[in-house]
């Protein structure tokens, strides 16, 4: 007999938060978080990472687990959720995943394999020689003639990713998405429900700018000047996460405080945008648009409703 797995997903700002935390009461459960940025201690606003009041007595997993300057990967992502899950069903509660990171999703729907062995130390070596010799951006630029969507989601600083998209598609001919999605097959180890939330982009593009606008004045630009005055650095790859590296680049003089907002408001809807394309491959979805619903309590009345039809 399968197991059952709950999985609630849409682009950021579009209110997964309130209605996963709203959902997993209806439900007496706990929240699984499939963010790859609320994964790390300290980075609480830039994030938009629930607090306990938002939590309202809701236990929430995988979120402070590492420093800012520590690694967290998809592979060890789907370790420590499977463990939660397993944890949940022998407690006779159903699992409820929410997130907005697609790799963190996919490791657990589908049948990825972590045990990759293109490995080229001589040639990511040549590369990291080649950004000291000529900097970040040259090494950053030879991604765009072979592999766009990854030149344009990774920051010039976030060399570690760059070298290893460049090095996938020298063995492979194929960009690093391309041999993520073509390798992968259903997951069959669970008896899936997938809702995804969704919303008119103009209404997701205002949510998006008045979250960022929140954000400043929760004090954003001082939580920078902290991790920064922690000694985390800008090349690491958790600040090179949005509302962090366009801070830093306001606070070090490249931008004006205005255009760094601009810059982070454009930003942050490109990711959504991108968000909204990855889920939308995923034919398992039930999609729900919030806008066509009064309030939350509806649509969460409406997609417990679903849940509970699917998996009973």
């Amino acid at each position: 007999m399968k197991k059952p797995l709950f999985i609630l997903v849409g682009p950021t700002a579009v209110g997964k938060t309130e209605i996963s935390i709203k959902l997993a009461k209806v439900f007496k459960s706990e929240i699984i978080s499939a963010d790859s940025m609320l994964v790390y201690k300290y980075m609480d606003i830039g994030t938009a990472k629930p607090t306990p009041k938002e939590m309202d007595g809701v236990r929430h997993h995988l979120i402070d687990v590492v420093n800012p300057d520590e690694e967290f990967s998809v592979a060890l992502f789907r370790e420590k959720a499977v463990k939660h899950i397993d944890d949940l069903i022998s407690s006779n509660k159903l699992p409820i995943v929410a997130g907005g990171t697609g790799l963190y999703i996919n490791s657990l729907t589908y049948a990825l394999d972590f045990t990759e062995t293109i490995s080229d130390w001589d040639y990511r070596n040549s590369l990291l020689d080649m950004a000291k010799e000529k900097g970040n951006a040259y090494v950053h630029n030879m991604l765009k003639a072979v592999d766009i969507d990854s030149f344009n989601r990774l920051h010039e600083n976030d060399l570690k990713r760059i070298i290893r998209a460049l090095e996938v598609y020298k063995y492979t001919g194929k960009t690093i998405t391309e041999v993520q999605i073509g390798s992968r097959k259903k997951a069959i180890d669970y008896d899936l429900c997938m809702i995804g939330l969704i919303s008119d982009r103009q209404k997701l593009y205002e949510k998006i700018n008045k979250r960022v606008d929140i954000m400043l004045e929760k004090g954003l630009v001082n939580e920078v000047k902290s991790l920064l005055d922690m000694g985390y650095t800008k090349d690491l790859t958790s600040m090179q996460g949005l509302g962090y590296k366009e801070i830093i680049s306001f606070l070090e003089g490249e931008y004006s405080f205005e255009e760094a907002v601009y810059r982070l408001k454009q930003s942050t809807r490109h990711f959504a945008k991108r968000q909204l394309t990855w889920f939308r491959r995923e034919e398992r979805i039930h999609w729900v648009n919030v806008d066509e619903y009064e309030d939350t309590d509806s649509i969460v009345q409406n997609i417990a409703h679903h849940v509970a039809g699917k998996l009973s």
